[in-house]
């Protein structure tokens, strides 16, 4: 036996292989529960960017759906505007159509208005003209004179003569009350128009030219003298003596501007302006 025999010896005993397997399971534990809270921390980060990721597609169709909405109510406001718009001129056009309408009866009532008045004035003439043809004739009969109206039968020269050939060149056309030519006139407007030819001015209605000259007497007219029927300054109506017992004027709405004899509707009075 050894002298050293009883000395336990220095070196550490060997583990054994049970003792290093279960430390090696330990470890491997270890490092398992390691991985797999490893990968749940990873699984747990991982989830926010996820989430990070799915709002901006909910944000772009939410932005999507807004602009549709817009122009969805633009739209139906533009049709809302277009169909008022439409509305308004629809109602301005029928209240424009029904003030043309009243204005036209107007006129017509006032048009029939005047014609009704012409023909009564006509009618008025011709009735006093038979008047006066029969009293002319009774008191030429008694007295064994004629008391016709004397009429020249000398020719027209100068600014008479201008003016007849004026009135004469008028015959045939319209009778319009207010107008004085050159497609129609009225009585008056005839006479204007007729003396202006010459370089006379004469006022525009039949009551003022009824006082523009001089009176002269009905036995004594000259060519180119005014007649007048009704009281001078008052008169209703005027004509041109053309001479040989014919005077030219505008009648009324249904003859025109005529040639008449003086027995036709004999005036009542005369001027005198050439």
């Amino acid at each position: 036996m050894s002298h050293t025999a009883h000395i336990r010896s220095h070196r550490k005993p060997r583990r054994s292989a049970s003792t290093l397997a279960v430390r090696a399971g330990v470890a491997g534990g270890v490092l398992g529960t390691l991985a797999v809270a490893g990968a749940s921390g990873s699984a747990n980060a991982a989830e926010p960017v996820t989430q990070t990721l799915e709002l901006p597609t909910l944000t772009a169709d939410l932005a999507a759906q807004a602009a549709q909405s817009a122009d969805a109510t633009e739209q139906a406001a533009a049709h809302y505007q277009l169909q008022a718009e439409r509305d308004a001129a629809a109602a301005k056009a029928a209240k424009q159509a029904k003030a043309d309408l009243a204005q036209a009866k107007k006129k017509a009532a006032e048009a029939k208005k005047r014609a009704e008045e012409a023909a009564r004035k006509e009618a008025a003439r011709a009735s006093r003209a038979t008047e006066r043809t029969t009293l002319s004739t009774t008191a030429g009969t008694e007295a064994g004179t004629s008391t016709s109206t004397s009429t020249s039968t000398s020719t027209a020269t100068g600014s008479a003569a201008a003016v007849i050939s004026f009135v004469k060149a008028q015959v045939g056309k319209a009778y319009v009350s207010g107008a004085t030519g050159p497609s129609a006139y009225d009585c008056s407007g005839l006479v204007q128009t007729a003396f202006k030819q010459v370089g006379i001015s004469l006022p525009r209605v039949s009551q003022d030219q009824s006082t523009a000259g001089t009176q002269v007497s009905l036995s004594n007219l000259q060519p180119g003298d005014i007649l007048y029927w009704g009281s001078a300054g008052s008169a209703y109506h005027v004509a041109v003596y053309v001479g040989d017992g014919m005077f030219v004027g505008a009648q009324n709405p249904s003859s025109g501007v005529v040639e008449r004899p003086l027995s036709y509707d004999p005036p009542t009075g005369a001027v005198r302006v050439l």
